[in-house]
């Protein structure tokens, strides 16, 4: 008798973890914080030096909808303030040092993500998945700082690879662990004629346009809480 009330109990616990199983045209909603951690160079005209781009952390809002049982498509939207300067860049053309940071400002991204997940079916309250998917990241409210002229960024596509894991708290509510690599790299162009040193001219038009091959190829690191719809 004792072993068929542990078995029974058995039973009834894998029907209430089996009752959390995602099954198609499920919609899951989860608020994340993120933090936005670059892994960032660069290849700078004529200056030279490389690229500092700060972290930071932000709420995130994501949607997903299972279109398969433990196959899913997840739609990220935030949007992040980042710091940039120039590392060590070369200014002795213009009278500076011949290895100086450059302030340029900062910049706003906006870089919605759609990924493809396969959810690892354990049949526990652990759902450990992993997705790829595209991003386009686009570049807005550009500050170019105090020293520069100008600067701009281009908008671009990129590469997410995707790793993390969903725990039920309930049957509708759980938490999420979320890991990100985005392999964005944009081009930007500074204009810094307004260091045209007087009485050579000459360099006005190659300091107007600056070009910049920059890799951001940031880690996001998010953790929160979904409700299960």
């Amino acid at each position: 008798m004792k072993k068929f009330r542990l078995f029974a109990l058995s039973l009834l616990l894998l029907q209430g973890v089996t009752a959390f199983a995602q099954q198609k045209n499920e919609f899951d909603i989860r608020i994340r914080a993120i933090g936005i951690i670059p892994q960032e160079s660069a290849t700078i005209g004529v200056i030279g030096g490389g690229v500092n781009i700060s972290n930071t952390v932000v709420p995130e809002l994501d949607f997903t909808y299972f279109f398969a049982k433990n196959f899913s498509a997840e739609l990220i939207l935030a949007t992040t303030k980042h710091k940039v300067s120039t590392t060590s860049s070369n200014l002795t053309a213009i009278g500076g040092a011949a290895a100086a940071d450059v302030n340029l400002g900062h910049v706003w991204l906006l870089p919605p993500t759609l990924t493809l997940q396969y959810h690892l079916p354990t049949g526990t309250g652990f759902k450990p998945y992993i997705g790829a998917g595209a991003n386009y990241t686009i570049f807005y409210s550009a500050d170019k700082g105090p020293v520069v002229q100008g600067i701009t960024y281009k908008n671009k596509f990129a590469f997410a690879s995707q790793l993390g894991f969903d725990y039920d708290i309930s049957k509708t509510v759980f938490l999420n662990v979320d890991v990100k690599k985005i392999f964005l790299t944009t081009q930007a162009t500074v204009d810094a004629s307004n260091l045209t040193p007087s009485g050579n001219e000459a360099l006005r038009p190659v300091l107007q346009n600056i070009p910049a091959d920059v890799k951001i190829r940031p880690w996001v690191i998010g953790i929160g809480v979904g409700y299960r719809l």
